[in-house]
């Protein structure tokens, strides 16, 4: 992604991973964090911009999206893959991880061959930080949305042909439980992927051995994975209770005001804490888009769902089908449903998410040396500005962006 040279934010508040730098000032310079202070410092030949008392704040990290704009990443197409980056970048992510669904194996391979191709001409939209596959290796049970014709045991020799295929895959979410499920993990721990857990029946005893094998992460928390269960009458913790009691996991939430109410978004900040909780939006085609009937997965071969309450839901109605949120929701709706402090809730759509998956050496904190992924915002986390790797790509108002010769 090109990077302006040279940029100056001034007269606003920046949001770090602890505390709040009022009268901040912010220079990037060849798409880097140079310098972030409380002086209003001189920074000649540099795009000024006038965050206006409003907040400074890193991007959003989403590490679970599957579409948006209209497009789903499986749609296959390079149109898709830009157009769900750029829209988005308008909503505060600066950072995605193009998430799959349940398919045949050459519809994978070529969402992977459009991932590479895609991730060399986004320019404009959310950076692209790996492919994260979600399925086919899932309970039927906890399938939720995804479809059944493929939901199918770990099969060795396709996933290692799928990773030698690539090398942008970072994450690979399945059911620990299921035969062949452990090695799995293990290979995948082996080649630096990260094997998250994900549509489970797992119980706790299971998830405590599948730690040793790399799946340290739960997928979209709550949703299709089980709670405490009964098995010839006897109650075991599921996959919620151990993700509370294991300190080393970590989990991510959908947001959306739907998926999880207000008690549950409560009870995980509680709990796990801003440091192991990340927000993402599991977002769908029809995210940015009105309301109405819509595709999950590809054009081609896709579920029919329909928008509705604010959520895509199967066409009876029987489940979720994936979210319509965008970050800068989810950062609103854990201030607003789940009283999370600011700063606790932006590290929750930043830092925790970086951390997650590795990558925040250079991404997820205002810092000097990171990438100048940068948002403008008001308190409401309506989106001002959006700045990715040094460049400006969003702005609701092009005037406060004047050059300073």
């Amino acid at each position: 992604m090109e990077a302006s040279n040279r940029i100056k934010i001034f007269n606003g508040t920046a949001i770090g991973p602890n505390s709040l730098l009022k009268d901040a000032c912010v220079l990037i310079e060849n798409g880097k964090i140079i310098e972030i202070t409380d002086k209003n410092i001189e920074f000649s030949n540099a795009e000024v911009i006038d965050a206006k008392s409003k907040y400074i704040s890193p991007g959003f990290i989403d590490i679970h999206v599957h579409g948006g704009g209209g497009h789903d990443f499986m749609d296959n197409t390079l149109e898709a893959f830009l157009g769900i980056a750029n829209t988005h970048a308008k909503f505060g992510t600066t950072a995605m991880m193009p998430t799959t669904l349940s398919c045949e194996k050459d519809d994978l391979l070529k969402t992977l061959d459009l991932y590479a191709i895609a991730d060399k001409q986004n320019f404009n939209g959310a950076s692209f930080i790996g492919l994260h596959i979600e399925g086919p290796y899932f309970s039927m049970e906890q399938r939720g949305a995804q479809d059944p014709r493929y939901i199918r045991n770990p099969d060795e020799e396709e996933y290692k042909e799928v990773l030698a295929y690539s090398k942008d895959i970072k994450r690979w979410s399945a059911a620990p439980e299921l035969n062949g499920a452990l090695a799995f993990g293990k290979y995948m721990q082996q080649h630096g992927i990260m094997p998250a857990i994900a549509h489970t029946n797992a119980i706790y005893e299971e998830i405590v051995k599948a730690l040793d094998y790399g799946f340290t992460h739960a997928t979209h928390f709550y949703s299709c994975m089980t709670g405490v269960t009964r098995r010839n009458a006897f109650r075991y913790a599921g996959v919620i209770e151990a993700a509370y009691l294991i300190d080393q996991m970590t989990v991510e939430i959908i947001v959306d005001g739907v998926h999880l109410p207000a008690p549950l978004l409560k009870l995980v900040y509680k709990i796990k804490g801003a440091n192991k909780t990340a927000l993402i939006t599991d977002a769908m085609r029809a995210a940015g888009m009105p309301p109405g009937e819509s595709i999950l997965g590809s054009l081609k071969d896709g579920l029919k769902v329909i928008v509705e309450d604010n959520v895509a839901k199967l066409p009876d109605r029987s489940a979720f089908a994936g979210s319509v949120a965008t970050t800068n929701l989810l950062v609103r709706n854990m201030m607003e449903l789940a009283d999370v402090p600011l700063i606790d809730a932006v590290r929750m759509a930043s830092l925790t998410p970086a951390e997650i998956i590795g990558i925040d050496y250079k991404k997820g904190s205002i810092e000097k040396g990171k990438d100048a992924d940068i948002l403008i915002f008001d308190q409401h986390i309506n989106i001002n500005n959006t700045i990715l790797n040094g460049k400006s790509v969003y702005t609701s108002n092009p005037k406060p962006i004047v050059l300073n010769h």
